[in-house]
């Protein structure tokens, strides 16, 4: 098992929290990690999947009540969302009795209904967390190729082989858009969805068009509108926000729009293995994504996420605003060994005024670039942010 960098921060959560929500995409390892930080105190787990679970639950607040000194696991709870009004009472009723800490522990997709539900029923008494696909610190360098190729989920990364990884990742999709999806609710065209998600894997880190999203799906923009918020929602698709400090220029308003797993972009495009990859013009930008989440994965939690980028042609790929510091981080992301940044960076650190200036690439020596410029490996940075 690939340690997560989530751990120690959900066994805090559960200390100080009622309950907590850990959210991501299904085999994201959801379920593992929650088992992991199960075994150091009282639990019991119960799959809402499962139909034997699930009847044990036919009088929630009766079965419960029962495990009240124990930690209690709903996995996959999208799906029955009515329990969270059952959690409150429960809830309510343990802190009268002293028991007011780290009873609930729910793991689910981040639907539009379970945030609905467990906001409306749960304000003050709930936490919620993200477990995103490994990134690159938590995959480590030995396996940084292969994260890119094949991605960050647990079983795609861990393949016996590039084929069988693709493979995996191919009924990834296909359970999502003809399984999943439909479960959670909106009925949207599983082809439809398919060729949204498979468009913006070609358009990777590019400026979000809905009009021509919404042309070539031969839909109107409402309607491409709801289906992107469904991806990003899901957690299977970033809407990175431009910048917007004070700063005089003619910004970029619309997002970058990131597939968030590489491994996904390249099943989505049919690229099998490295020397496809590499030939392919998706290889820079897949190459960013990868990078992109796996920063704002290890920077600290509050941390504002963002790209720069001016009519004029001044641009920075991404922008950290850490907590409790007054300017932010500046990165440029390059795949090369032997990065150059380009006088738009400049320009661009010239109006931001950025507390550090940092090129990020693929090999493993960090050196001075620039005046006031460094090239660093990416997951040097990773670690570097976690430690922040």
């Amino acid at each position: 098992m690939i340690p997560r960098r989530l751990l120690p921060t959900l066994a805090t959560a559960l200390d100080e929290s009622p309950a907590v929500a850990l959210l991501g995409p299904r085999q994201a390892g959801k379920t593992t990690l929650a088992l992991d930080v199960a075994r150091a105190r009282p639990s019991i787990y119960l799959d809402l999947e499962s139909d034997a679970d699930r009847t044990k639950l036919s009088e929630p607040e009766l079965y419960l009540s029962q495990h009240a000194d124990k930690l209690v696991i709903l996995d996959e709870i999208q799906g029955t969302p009515q329990l969270f009004r059952n959690l409150r009472g429960l809830i309510d009723a343990g802190r009268r009795r002293g028991r007011g800490k780290g009873r609930f522990l729910v793991l689910g997709s981040a639907s539009i209904d379970l945030l609905r539900q467990s906001s409306e029923s749960l304000a003050g008494r709930i936490r919620y967390l993200e477990l995103a696909p490994l990134d690159a610190s938590e995959a480590g360098r030995t396996r940084l190729q292969a994260l890119w190729l094949r991605g960050g989920f647990p079983e795609s990364l861990l393949a016996g082989s590039d084929a069988a990884s693709l493979r995996w990742r191919r009924d990834f999709v296909r359970t999502y858009l003809e399984r999943d999806i439909p479960q959670l609710g909106p009925r949207i065209p599983a082809e439809t969805l398919r060729r949204l998600w498979t468009m913006l894997a070609h358009q990777q880190g590019g400026l979000l068009n809905a009009a021509a999203l919404a042309r070539a799906l031969a839909v109107d923009g409402k309607t491409v509108a709801s289906y992107l918020d469904l991806l990003v929602d899901l957690l299977l698709v970033r809407r990175l926000a431009p910048w917007h400090g004070n700063v005089r220029k003619r910004l970029v308003k619309s997002p970058k729009v990131y597939v968030r797993d590489s491994g996904l972009v390249h099943a989505l495009l049919g690229i099998g293995d490295h020397e496809a990859l590499l030939g392919h013009p998706v290889a820079g930008a897949s190459w960013e994504g990868l990078a992109v989440e796996s920063l704002i994965a290890a920077a600290p939690g509050g941390t504002g996420a963002h790209f720069y980028r001016t009519s004029a042609g001044a641009e920075i790929d991404l922008l950290l605003k850490l907590p409790g510091r007054r300017a932010p981080w500046a990165i440029e992301i390059k795949r090369g060994l032997a990065p150059r940044i380009e006088r738009g960076f400049h320009l661009a650190c010239d109006a931001v005024r950025p507390e550090r200036r940092s090129v990020v690439h693929g090999g493993r020596e960090r050196f001075p670039i620039a005046e006031g410029v460094e090239a660093v490996p990416l997951v040097d940075l990773c670690e570097e942010l976690s430690g922040e």
